[in-house]
């Protein structure tokens, strides 16, 4: 089933200039950027993408760590968006990720690892709608597929 994910690209893979490298690896199995965005979250920007967390004892410091310099988000669609770029991403805890993963290969830690995306269909259309609010900046949303 052809789906919409959000994938964030963290503050960390910045400072380790692994940003075309994971944009590369996503595009590599067929998932293809159809909105994108640098930002520069306020706290309280953060805290709000991140409220389904609130009261976790990680909250403040993800909401810090957001908001600590600019990251890239960015509309992947493809078959089955969500779970294929799970898969690429690797679990949130670099120790526990598979060999060969994004989060595996370069992520520092649990806090710090390099990559968000969406977890389900219903998280992505929240992700989306809180960065690409109405679908703007998205290309061809809601149309046909863009093709050159």
């Amino acid at each position: 089933m052809k789906e919409d994910t959000l994938i964030i690209i963290k503050p960390d893979a910045f400072s380790k200039e692994l940003v075309g490298r994971i944009i590369s690896e996503l595009e590599e199995v067929g998932l293809k950027i159809f909105g994108c965005r640098q930002v520069r979250l306020s706290k309280g920007e953060a805290k709000e993408f991140y409220r389904e967390h609130r009261g976790k004892e990680f909250y403040e410091a993800v909401s810090d760590f957001m908001s600590s310099n600019p990251i890239l988000v960015m509309v992947f669609s493809g078959e089955n968006a969500v779970s294929r770029a799970r898969k690429i991403m690797g679990g949130t805890d670099p120790r526990d990720a598979e060999e060969g993963t994004i989060r595996k290969r370069w992520a520092q830690d649990y806090r710090h690892n390099i990559i968000h995306g969406s977890d389900s269909l219903t998280s992505a259309k929240r992700e989306i709608k809180f960065f690409f609010p109405g679908g703007e900046g998205i290309y061809w949303w809601k149309k046909k597929e863009f093709k050159l």
